[in-house]
């Protein structure tokens, strides 16, 4: 298979594609590994520096769906048959696309198949997969600052699934854990902040 960045570069720059496309359409590229190719493509547009509003939540959803799935040792993943369908206009396709490849390029530099048994064994990829639920739902909390960092780890994670690279996994699982500190953080900093008025107020 092809790297994914020159996957994406062709499909989406290099050849003629419709004014929309739709998940069926992407899948077509993704290979043997869909699993890992869905959560890559899936959270590139909130793991940019400047993310592209509007997908955080419909993603997060989709994302936690293929999450659970690898959970309970799916092989393929399944999705509604509605959502393959479902189409996106091709020029707000290609400008995250723009973004996003760099990045990709960067940890593609990086990869390569080890630690394999991180991304194909039950247990490593029931880690994966309640990882990448944790920040799934973190992405669908509508509060600053906890979309973009378990964005990246979903990102990382996934890409060490696609690649086969239970190094670069691993790391993607660290990201997790610091999207996951992040995101208690600022929902107990709430929690706490709620009850100062509450008990300011009734004094």
């Amino acid at each position: 298979m092809a790297r994914l960045s020159a996957e994406l570069e062709r499909y989406f720059f290099d050849e003629a594609c419709p004014a929309q496309v739709t998940l069926a359409d992407i899948l077509k590229i993704s290979g043997e590994r869909t699993f890992g190719f869905l959560f890559v493509l899936l959270s590139i547009p909130s793991a940019l520096p400047v993310p592209a509003p509007g997908y955080s939540i419909p993603f997060g959803i989709a994302m936690l769906v293929l999450a659970i799935q690898l959970i309970i040792g799916r092989d393929q993943p399944w999705l509604p048959k509605g959502w393959y369908k479902h189409g996106f206009p091709i020029e707000q396709v290609r400008g995250i696309l723009k973004k996003g490849i760099p990045f990709l390029r960067r940890i593609e530099m990086l990869s390569r198949p080890r630690l394999s048994y991180i991304c194909a064994s039950l247990p490593g990829r029931m880690i994966i997969g309640v990882a990448i639920a944790l920040m799934s739902t973190s992405m669908m909390i509508p509060i600053p600052l906890t979309n973009t960092l378990p964005a990246i780890g979903i990102f990382v994670t996934g890409f060490g699934l696609l690649d086969d690279d239970g190094a670069i996994s691993l790391g993607g699982l660290v990201i997790c854990l610091m999207g996951l500190i992040l995101t208690s953080s600022i929902l107990i900093g709430i929690a706490l902040g709620i009850d100062a008025i509450t008990n300011l107020i009734n004094g």
